[in-house]
């Protein structure tokens, strides 16, 4: 089993970014509340899906994405910037990819409806989240508490055609997905934000499932 792993340290932050192949966005070193980190912000007007950074190295099939990830709208964004933030993974040659991410301001809002689209899983970009919705309500999202621009712990498991999403380091699964869209293919995996978002991430870990 091979580990692709980057601390984030000072020392090693410039060789990090160098790790990754920015897809409209602008990707730069620096440190967030505390924490050596990666920056990633949109480069200009960008088309929802469209804003990402691929993480250099093997394709990823099956196994766990771990990484710490802070997500908030931008300064000057549309009232509809939620804080998209989360990973990618399976990205095909032809732009397709699975994602699950987060929609940090949903968390702690006072209406209950919104709570429930605190998470969410989509496929770029034949099912993004407002056909989902449509076809089959509330099966691709689910509540968790989040807090916008704080560090929030994120993992995502992979199997086959299956993904489990687990929060703040949660024994269970805030959100389970048994029909990714893809199939059990491989692909690159892909640091992701949405429209409007100031996102940082840290400790990525990605480790693939053992050979059988």
């Amino acid at each position: 089993m091979r580990i692709l792993t980057f601390a984030l340290t000072i020392a090693a932050a410039a060789q990090t970014v160098d790790q990754l192949v920015p897809h409209r966005t602008t990707v730069t070193a620096t440190t967030y509340r505390g924490r050596p980190a990666m920056k990633v912000v949109e480069a200009g007007e960008v088309n929802n899906g469209e804003a990402y950074a691929v993480l250099k190295g093997p394709a990823f099939s099956s196994g766990t994405i771990e990484v710490d990830i802070a997500g908030a709208p931008r300064a000057g964004a549309a009232g509809g910037a939620r804080g998209f933030i989360g990973m990618g993974f399976r990205l095909q040659s032809t732009g397709q990819y699975e994602h699950i991410y987060l929609r940090p301001t949903n968390g702690r809002v006072d209406d209950q409806v919104r709570r429930n689209h605190s998470t969410q899983y989509a496929m770029h970009p034949d099912f993004d989240f407002a056909r989902l919705r449509k076809e089959a309500p509330e099966k691709y999202e689910s509540y968790v508490d989040l807090e916008p621009g704080a560090w929030t712990k994120y993992k995502v498991v992979v199997e086959g055609v299956t993904a489990k999403l687990y929060v703040h380091g949660a024994a269970q699964p805030c959100l389970i997905v048994n029909d990714l869209k893809l199939g059990a293919i491989s692909g690159d995996v892909l640091l992701w934000i949405g429209p409007g978002t100031e996102g940082y991430f840290a400790n990525l870990k990605v480790t693939p499932a053992a050979s059988r």
